[in-house]
């Protein structure tokens, strides 16, 4: 059965497929429908690819990762801040900051993304790449979406990389590999062609799919070009329209009413026209009646629109042409906002799991016990943050006993609380022991000089 997975992926999941290009094309500017004539302008003005980049650019703002202990001993707790440490050289090694916002636009794009974590035998090193989701299948537990029992990698090498890799010089210039993973088995193919077959090295499917927002009951997700696409192209159109009227209006169209044949008919300062008596000449105004005014309110009508459905509101380009305060600002952009909660709850999932199969890795391999933990994803604020006001919040809510340290260093943005933390309490207990030795010094000293004076006393008396 599984022999015929590899030839049968080509015909697999075609509707998906076919959107993820439509997608593509229409990310990338390719947003006219049908073939173009030759006299007809056609402009893009690509809202679609600045929405989907400025919305990722909000939502992977400030992230950061913390590692909790589930029991609560000095051990645990030392162990947790090892984990952590462990994850922040793996996200420092793999530049997974550069990595997550590069795939953040390709699932909003898409729908849906994709991560794959494994264990480098030449480099001796945790790996993390994102492997490109139109050539990445799946397979699910019955009505449970949530459980991949089977998943498929397939992607292309040169002949040049297959015979590198594999030994194996391919027939066509180019390579087919299949990878197929289960939590027991792995499998790779060269064309259709079994090359190797073992117990999975890792005993989980080392991928991590995700989508981009969740449509109820699917596996798969939405992108967020569908709900923009008709207004975009709706846009384009009129604002191409406008440009032919006001080129038109700048080259004067010249009207001769009742005149048979014409010749040396020019439009210049000056000009001299030839006509007969019961003819009529002028320039063709388009612009006359405020026509133009209704292509501009139309053109507004639609921009409003695309920022509607975009859930992109005008501020959240920097375009505020009032004053607000700061609850003002966040709820002028509060749709901006619930976008990217929704999507970080997603994300948060698939970053914790990755984070998971980082350590498991780590502690396969390099034989590190990191213990029982709690993995969370701290995230940084969408907004510009007051941090004087955030500061004294938090000052405030430790004083009370309601926050840790820990939470508050968390919440104001601090990547290690507890490092933070232990060189906190080493500076407290070297000023501690500093004042008490100048106190000590002081004290001696106030000794001293009472000695000297009783001693001064004793001698005038």
């Amino acid at each position: 059965m599984n022999e015929a997975i590899p030839s049968r992926l080509a015909r697999l999941d075609l509707d998906r497929m076919k959107g993820y290009k439509e997608f593509l094309d229409f990310y990338y500017g390719r947003q006219w429908e049908g073939r173009e004539r030759r006299s007809e302008r056609r402009l893009i003005f690509n809202y679609a690819k600045v929405f989907v980049e400025k919305i990722a650019s909000y939502l992977m703002t400030g992230i950061n990762f913390a590692v909790d202990p589930v029991e609560d001993s000095d051990e645990a707790r030392v162990r947790a801040r090892k984990a952590e440490s462990a994850l922040y050289q793996v996200y420092e090694g793999e530049h997974l900051e550069q990595l997550d916002l590069e795939t953040e636009i390709d699932c909003a794009v898409l729908g849906d993304a994709c991560y794959k974590v494994i264990w480098d035998t030449v480099e001796k090193r945790v790996r993390v790449t994102a492997p490109d989701v139109q050539g990445v299948y799946a397979w699910c537990s019955g009505d449970d979406i949530s459980r991949v029992w089977r998943i498929a990698s397939r992607y292309r090498l040169s002949a040049e990389e297959a015979e590198l890799i594999y030994g194996v010089k391919p027939k066509d210039k180019t390579a087919t590999i299949v990878e197929l993973w289960t939590d027991r088995d792995f499998e790779m193919y060269l064309d259709n062609i079994l090359m190797e077959a073992k117990p999975n090295p890792y005993g989980f499917i080392p991928f991590i799919i995700f989508p981009n927002l969740r449509e109820p009951k699917k596996f798969w997700g939405i992108s967020d070009l569908p709900q923009i696409m008709e207004s975009q192209r709706e846009l384009n159109r009129a604002m191409s329209q406008l440009s032919r009227i006001l080129e038109l209006s700048g080259n004067p169209i010249a009207v001769l009413e009742n005149v048979e044949e014409s010749e040396d008919i020019a439009i210049r300062p000056g000009a001299v026209w030839n006509i007969p008596e019961d003819a009529k000449a002028y320039l063709l105004d388009l612009l006359q009646g405020g026509g133009v005014n209704l292509h501009i309110n139309y053109i507004d009508l639609v921009y409003r629109a695309l920022h509607d459905l975009s859930e992109s509101p005008r501020s959240a380009f920097g375009g505020i042409e009032r004053d607000l305060s700061g609850v003002a600002l966040e709820i002028e952009l509060q749709p901006l906002l619930q976008k990217v909660r929704r999507k970080r709850i997603i994300r948060a999932a698939a970053y914790n799991r990755r984070n998971e199969m980082i350590l498991k890795l780590l502690e396969k391999y390099r034989g590190e016990d990191f213990g029982d933990n709690h993995l969370r994803v701290i995230w940084g604020p969408v907004l510009p943050k007051d941090m004087a006001r955030k500061v004294s919040s938090e000052q405030v809510l430790v004083q009370m006993g309601i926050h840790s340290r820990r939470t508050a260093m968390n919440e104001v943005g601090v990547m290690d609380p507890d490092g933070e933390f232990e060189r906190w309490l080493e500076e407290r207990e070297s000023i501690l022991r500093m004042n008490k030795e100048l106190n000590a010094k002081s004290a001696r000293n106030r000794a001293r000089e009472g000695a000297l004076v009783n001693q001064a006393e004793g001698v005038e008396e």
